[in-house]
């Protein structure tokens, strides 16, 4: 009877283990929208791979533009009802409980601030367009609120004045939690976004790690990352920080990781950090071709 008892308290451990495990573990985060040939967004959160995803980009506002999505061959948001199938995608991803956040920048997009009234424009029509308020022209995905805004800003200028796009957003946030998440790039601070960052409102940064040789993981050198890391985690008020990694050789120019020495000597090291969060990977496309994130799940 004695060592039925023990094998129940060792089972129960193990359930117990297990369920924090699963818990407490990191997330994955993906950016989905540059390539129409990565599939759908709920062909995306089908996976099971993804916690998060960031619909790649809100690429054009600021500075008198009318602010205009760019989601490659996905839809056509400049038609009446153009994206509205992405709604239906949204609704589904979150019935998975995956988060589903609109990126603002991007790399190739025309984008600037040019004043603090600049941004507060910016933010109403991200607010009435994409997350809880109402637009009395067509919102892009139609009824669905989004989770968030994801701030992607590698140029244009202003960078002073994303802050108060972060403060009018958190402002107008009722009793639904609106995210805000940011991409810097790694070397700190980053010179786009550390004034959004000072805010202290942001709850995730997902650092991008790749296209700087001066931070990005290098195993002849692993200090230069190492110390970047530490620095982000350390600097700057937010909740959870993520590394940024290319899902593939061709996903960016330099910081590609192979999964096998990701694991081992980059995830064994952040997972130390009690700000961890996860893993982000550009993007959809790449990781559907080189299947990073299933390679790597089980680690994160």
């Amino acid at each position: 009877m004695g060592n039925e008892k023990s094998s129940l308290s060792i089972i129960l451990l193990l359930f117990f283990l297990t369920l924090i495990s699963s818990t407490y573990g990191g997330d994955i985060v993906i950016y989905w929208g540059q390539n129409e040939d990565e599939g759908s967004l709920t062909e995306t959160c089908n996976t099971g791979l993804y916690n998060i995803v960031n619909i790649a980009f809100l690429s054009t506002f600021g500075n008198g533009r009318t602010p205009r999505l760019n989601l490659a061959g996905h839809c056509d948001p400049k038609l009446y009802n153009g994206c509205k199938s992405v709604g239906t995608d949204i609704k589904n991803c979150h019935k998975k409980g995956i988060k589903i956040m609109i990126s603002i920048g991007g790399g190739i997009g025309r984008y600037s601030l040019s004043s603090r009234t600049d941004a507060i424009n910016v933010a109403d029509y991200i607010w009435n367009n994409f997350l809880g308020g109402k637009s009395s022209k067509s919102r892009p995905f139609g009824d669905v609120v989004l989770d968030g805004v994801d701030f992607d800003i590698e140029h244009g200028g202003g960078g002073s004045f994303y802050g108060e796009i972060a403060k009018r957003i958190s402002q107008q946030s009722g009793l639904k939690k609106v995210y805000l998440t940011a991409a810097p790039q790694c070397p700190f601070p980053d010179e786009h976004l550390k004034g959004a960052l000072s805010t202290g409102l942001f709850d995730y940064v997902w650092v991008q790690f790749y296209n700087n040789g001066r931070c990005q993981f290098n195993s002849k050198n692993i200090n230069k990352f190492q110390n970047s890391w530490n620095e982000w985690v350390t600097s700057i008020k937010v909740s959870k920080v993520y590394v940024g990694v290319p899902a593939s050789t061709s996903a960016a120019g330099s910081g590609y990781v192979p999964p096998r020495v990701f694991i081992s000597q980059v995830l064994n090291f952040v997972k130390k950090s009690n700000k961890y969060g996860g893993v982000m990977l550009w993007d959809r496309f790449a990781d559907d071709k080189n299947g990073y994130a299933s390679k790597i799940e089980a680690s994160v």
